[in-house]
């Protein structure tokens, strides 16, 4: 089937959720509802099998306010689950033909410093391309200046961080280093080789094509995301729960700050796994591992490999593509197994979930070949 015409199948199909075996079901609640009190913000989870939502439900309060439930339609904050959004960007403008994983940061803003001249948008992809971490020159910047009146960054602040700079921090493609500084600089380089703001990008290239109706890239002011979650974190000290929806880099879209909910979320997944939007050859770039001295190192101590995007590793055997995200208010995480076709989903707005663990949890109540193979 051409690719178009099944992306017109996809699109007319609705989301059904099956529901999961009973026992499944159940065993999911147990790992959830001694995280979340009657009273708490919350999380939700999604659990797709063979391209099939076959669990999806909320947990929790989405608003502490107006005690609004959070379901799977509500939205989330996906910090650092953006960056498959944006790579996706990228990818779909090489498509076209307007761009190559060659070219330079020179090449598409000749008014970067000269040590842009050896940083390739594979680089930015891969984090590769040793940029310095705009928060941390933000920080350094902002010192002294009291935490409510500092403003806001936005994507195109960052490009201007760093072009402020004389250096990165490596020579780029020798080493790995997590950069949200280089999916900044991505989305402002989609705004500048397509002619349009990034998030009216991501809305005609990804989000409309794919029926992903309350995915957004949110823009304080400038667009609303109508049935939301809000971030909090959990003060111990006060033994209550803190509003913490927005720091000052919230606003940068590029490396976090598209908002969608388990039900959108599976039918992005669906359209990875059909290559609705890109042909299975144009998509292998962001599964290919980038090979550095060193490796890819994560936060945990753990090792793994990254492409576009994505972690790629093995987990008990299983092939897997993953990402996590972390900020105000927020944690969230996917966890993709496509040779078992088992995908799970966590978004929380609570910061003490760990919810690249929970989504774990979850997958290995349905990667047990026992439990498989009594369904």
């Amino acid at each position: 089937m051409h690719w178009l015409c099944f992306l017109t199948v996809l699109l007319v199909a609705t989301t059904v959720v099956t529901g999961a075996q009973p026992d499944l079901a159940t065993s999911i609640d147990g790992l959830v509802t001694k995280l979340v009190t009657a009273d708490s913000p919350g999380l939700a989870v999604g659990v797709l099998r063979d391209g099939h939502l076959v669990f999806a439900r909320g947990y929790g309060f989405a608003d502490l306010k107006t005690r609004a439930p959070i379901t799977s339609a509500t939205d989330f904050r996906l910090a650092s689950v953006s960056k498959q959004f944006t790579a996706t960007s990228i990818m779909l403008l090489v498509h076209d033909d307007q761009l190559s994983y060659d070219e330079t940061l020179n090449r598409i803003f000749p008014e970067f410093p000269a040590y842009g001249r050896a940083i390739k948008i594979r680089n930015l992809l891969n984090h590769t391309s040793g940029l310095k971490d705009y928060e941390d020159i933000y920080e350094q910047k902002m010192a002294g200046v009291p935490a409510d009146n500092i403003p806001q960054l936005h994507d195109q602040d960052v490009l201007r961080l760093l072009e402020q700079q004389d250096s990165g921090v490596f020579a780029p493609g020798t080493r790995w280093r997590y950069s949200n500084s280089g999916y900044a600089v991505l989305a402002m380089v989609v705004e500048r080789i397509s002619g349009e703001r990034y998030k009216d990008f991501l809305q005609h290239r990804i989000f409309a094509p794919l029926g992903m109706a309350h995915t957004l890239a949110y823009v304080q002011g400038g667009n609303e995301v109508r049935n939301r979650a809000f971030g909090y974190r959990y003060a111990s000290d006060a033994s209550t729960w803190q509003f913490a929806d927005q720091s000052s880099t919230s606003a940068v879209l590029g490396d976090g700050g598209i908002y969608s909910s388990i039900e959108d979320l599976a039918k992005w997944d669906r359209a990875l796994t059909a290559n609705a939007l890109l042909t299975k050859k144009e998509a292998e770039p962001a599964y290919t591992p980038v090979r550095v001295p060193g490796g890819v190192q994560l936060p945990n101590g753990g090792a793994s490999d990254y492409g576009f995007g994505w972690f790629l590793d093995v987990y008990k055997g299983h092939r897997r593509m993953w990402h996590y995200g972390d900020t105000s208010g927020f944690h969230t995480a996917i966890q993709r197994f496509p040779e078992d076709r088992i995908t799970t989903i966590v978004l929380a707005n609570r910061t003490d979930v760990d919810a690249g663990e929970l989504a774990l949890k979850v997958a290995d109540l349905y990667l047990d070949p026992m439990k498989r193979a009594a369904q």
